[in-house]
């Protein structure tokens, strides 16, 4: 934590998503490495939670916004109020986000433009509300995509195409804001402890996840968020996290046929209509 600590001291941040998983453990490990932190979600009863946590860790309280970043104007004001509050922006995290599920015959036009609209539009309305302070303050833009970002999988098309959004989007903007002395780092996590698996296809939480990952796969959400933080500390353009992430994307770089095979199974066992060879 100490690259960390040294970076981040006295910054300004802002984080979206940070009522649960990844944001929250940002969130946490930001303040205790003496970062000024703005939290942004829907359920403020959570944030607040978070924040009482972090000021009984002998933290400065964090600022909190009620934000739903699929409406128009919510960042503007989670960003204002940062701001009014700190004196500047430096670094946001366009974290929110949820995965819609099931296969193509199941889904709706509906069902992909829901998705489309938290995981892509509303990580640009994070990025524009946030670029006019963080190019003052020559910042960071992070954002969170995914490995299904490098190789969605049946039955998680509606994900895989907002993530592979993202990661075109950053490398994107990438060259054109550096010249502006703005660092965007692009985020890609594998299987991390977090809510994900539990909000249904309408960003409802269920009780369970439906179809959870093995255990095993599964990296500690603060584990990740410690490397997420090292990241951008480091400026990397990219982050790969976890070790199955990271094997999987240099399968897709290198071995794409492997990748085709295993998809295929993955689509026979869940039954999605492809024919037994």
């Amino acid at each position: 934590m100490q690259v960390n600590a040294l970076f981040f001291r006295n910054k300004a941040t802002l984080i979206t998503g940070a009522s649960s998983g990844i944001g929250e453990e940002l969130a946490w490990q930001l303040a205790q490495a003496g970062a000024m932190v703005t939290l942004a979600a829907r359920r403020k009863a959570l944030l607040e939670k978070l924040a009482d946590r972090i000021v009984a860790s002998g933290k400065r309280r964090p600022v909190i916004v009620e934000c739903d970043v699929t409406k128009d104007g919510d960042l503007e004001h989670a960003v204002a109020e940062t701001v009014r509050e700190f004196g500047k922006l430096e670094v946001v995290f366009a974290n929110a986000g949820f995965g819609v599920s099931g296969p193509l015959k199941q889904l709706s036009i509906a069902d992909y433009r829901r998705q489309f609209e938290t995981n892509v539009f509303g990580v640009l309305r994070t990025v524009y509300a946030a670029l006019p302070e963080i190019e003052k303050t020559k910042g960071n833009i992070v954002i969170i995509g995914s490995v299904a970002g490098w190789m969605p999988m049946p039955g998680a098309s509606a994900y895989g195409m907002s993530k592979c959004a993202l990661r075109s989007l950053a490398n994107s903007i990438n060259p054109e804001l550096q010249p502006l002395g703005i660092r965007v780092t692009l985020i890609s996590p594998g299987f991390v402890a977090s809510n994900i698996g539990r909000v249904d296809n309408h960003g409802i939480l269920r009780e369970k996840a439906p179809n959870p990952p093995p255990k095993w796969l599964v990296m500690r959400t603060d584990e990740a968020a410690e490397q997420i933080l090292r990241a951008v500390a480091r400026g990397k353009r990219e982050a790969i996290i976890t070790g199955h992430g990271k094997f999987a994307v240099a399968l897709e770089r290198f071995a794409p046929w492997v990748l085709r095979t295993i998809t295929r199974t993955v689509a026979r066992q869940r039954q999605f209509g492809v024919p037994r060879s």
